[in-house]
């Protein structure tokens, strides 16, 4: 059987970041630390210890070489996985030209880190 990528943009694995939940008054919910388990320049798929509210907003702070950026993104879906952890895909929203050309340089990083 084949499986049919849907998917836009190249997923690569990746390692830890912070985030912050925001409800529609972006009052802060939740943060903590999650590990990345993929990233594109789309998205991220994100592993926390709790669920994340797919009505909330996504804050992240993403530490690349020598710099920290934030990238607010929107959650799409999420499940629990057999470890009991929260697996949530979070969808960038369209930011400034020079967070998009960080994350692209970030996802080229880890790209060849796992090759």
């Amino acid at each position: 059987m084949t499986i049919h990528e849907k998917r836009k943009h190249t997923r690569v694995n990746s390692l830890n970041l912070s985030y912050i939940c925001l409800n529609e008054d972006d009052e802060i919910v939740k943060q903590g630390m999650g590990r990345t388990l993929n990233v594109s320049e789309s998205g991220i798929l994100l592993e926390t210890n709790f669920p994340v509210d797919l009505n909330h907003k996504v804050m992240l702070n993403i530490g690349f070489e020598e710099q920290i950026i934030e990238i607010k993104g929107k959650p799409i879906h999420s499940k629990e996985n057999e470890q009991g952890l929260h697996e949530i895909g979070i969808q960038f929203h369209k930011s400034n030209p020079q967070v998009a050309k960080t994350i692209q340089k970030f996802v080229k990083a880890f790209k060849k880190k796992s090759d």
